[in-house]
């Protein structure tokens, strides 16, 4: 799915199932706190904090996955909102990042 798709496929979504968008502050909102349930993953799987019950380890893989879709799912909802073709702009963000870091990250001894 091409993020053209995807924006296609979450607004249909929205307008069907979800009736009508929240507004775009309550989406920021949201987003928020689907960063810090990942965040909160992320820090148990790859960082040193740990699980508090064997069973959350067991599912973790799977629930990062799942924490990341919704990420991106209210992501794209603040894309379409805002009239913001997310294709276009990663591509622009590329372009940007390309022309700025192009020697800065060879050079990072940091990254050796």
């Amino acid at each position: 799915m091409t993020l053209k798709e995807a924006q296609q496929t979450v607004d249909e979504w929205i307008n069907t199932v979800g009736v009508r968008y929240y507004d775009e502050l309550t989406n920021t909102a949201v987003l928020m706190e689907e960063v810090g349930e990942m965040a909160r993953l992320m820090a148990r799987i790859y960082g040193e904090q740990s699980f508090k019950r064997k069973e959350d380890e067991e599912t973790a893989a799977s629930d990062l996955a799942d924490e990341m879709a919704d990420v991106l799912f209210v992501l794209i909802c603040l894309a379409n909102q805002t009239g913001i073709d997310l294709t276009d702009a990663l591509t622009r963000s590329l372009v940007k990042k390309t022309k700025r870091d192009a020697a800065r990250h060879q050079n990072n001894e940091k990254l050796k």
